[in-house]
């Protein structure tokens, strides 16, 4: 299986505020792309996060340097299809400039085909389109990752729908809207193919992404895109119904209020969290899930001896106040500050990047 296209398509007549796609074509087999810093980022962070992690086109804003990581399983494989990524370009200024990110990411992708002694065409290559149609045209997988806009999105997936194959997939990266808001757009047809498939930051290392049917999602829909992510070297994970937040941003938005609120009410720091963080919970966590956690906790009994042990003290500990509110958090901005500068740096991100690469290899699941 080879990378073989990265199909750029800059289009003034998408709705506001998408003005240009990427299409990533996968052959015979889901070889996966990452760009690991803004290949395609002029300064800003885009309104979304843009990519699967199997094939990530945009991560985040702070990242400078810019390399591309292909890697191939060859343990399964699919027919030729595409995945489509939406970009929004107001993190570009000047709309001209998705063409030369696009040319900068051929020549990544060009340098490390030499890097592996192997020609840029076997590789991967990319080229513009000129309308949607010509994006679409033929792909077997669609994921689109552009800025949660609950209106722009069901006319885009209306053009989509309209030009794409019959049974391409319409997977799209929302991390709040639900799949049922795009699907009602639609014909029942177009419909039964909308799914979520949501990624974690940074995609380009996080396996994980969820998958969220709609009520009008058929099962074949479903799984064809968990085989897509599963060959694809991803961990898809199948969520029972539509919820906000899904469930990883609601496990991290019930951490971040309680981080805040500590901090807040002047029983730590925000550094001295962090550091709680990176040397207990983060590092338990990179091992083990929070049920297997307890389940290890409880000893001979496991999550019952846990729950019948601590339950009862847990359950006694108290909330603290809490105001996420820019002006209520002044104080949280100026201690992350302080301790991180006052804009992330890619030499933090680098080190980020290693340590959690160096956890998945730990786990197998390095690449």
């Amino acid at each position: 299986g080879r990378l073989e296209m990265v199909r750029a398509l800059p289009v003034g007549r998408l709705a506001p505020p998408l003005a240009a796609l990427v299409i990533v074509t996968i052959a015979n087999l889901a070889v996966s792309l990452a760009v690991s810093a803004g290949a395609l980022m002029v300064g800003g962070p885009v309104a979304d996060s843009l990519a699967l992690g199997l094939a990530t086109a945009l991560t985040s804003a702070s990242l400078a340097a810019r390399t591309v990581d292909i890697w191939q399983d060859r343990s399964s494989r699919m027919n030729t299809g595409h995945l489509l990524i939406a970009l929004d370009l107001a993190a570009f200024g000047d709309p001209a400039q998705i063409c030369d990110r696009v040319a900068e990411l051929q020549a990544d992708v060009t340098a490390d085909a030499s890097a592996r002694n192997e020609l840029a065409s076997q590789v991967g290559t990319v080229e513009i389109a000129e309308t949607v149609e010509a994006a679409v045209a033929g792909v077997v997988f669609v994921q689109e990752s552009g800025p949660e806009d609950p209106e722009s999105k069901p006319v885009l997936f209306s053009q989509i729908a309209e030009a794409a194959p019959t049974e391409a997939v319409f997977a799209t990266s929302l991390s709040t809207i639900p799949a049922s808001s795009i699907a009602a757009a639609l014909p029942e047809s177009e419909a039964s193919r909308v799914i979520v498939g949501h990624p974690f930051n940074p995609p380009h290392l996080m396996p994980l992404v969820e998958v969220v049917p709609s009520p009008q999602t058929s099962t074949e829909t479903v799984d064809a895109t968990v085989e897509f992510y599963r060959s694809c070297g991803r961990e898809p994970v199948v969520l029972g119904r539509e919820i906000r937040g899904f469930v990883g941003n609601r496990l991290q938005n019930a951490l971040m209020k309680e981080a805040i609120s500590l901090v807040q009410n002047g029983v730590v720091t925000a550094a001295d969290l962090d550091t709680v963080m990176k040397n207990s919970l983060g590092l338990r966590w990179s091992a083990v899930g929070q049920f297997e956690g307890m389940h290890f906790g409880g000893g001979e009994a496991g999550i019952r001896g846990f729950m019948d042990h601590i339950g009862p003290a847990f359950a006694a500990i108290e909330d603290l106040p809490v105001d996420v509110d820019p002006a209520g958090m002044e104080d949280v901005f100026e201690q992350v500050e302080e301790a991180y500068g006052p804009t992330p740096t890619p030499q933090a991100a680098a080190v980020r990047d290693r340590i959690q690469k160096a956890v998945l290899d730990a786990r197998g699941q390095g690449r």
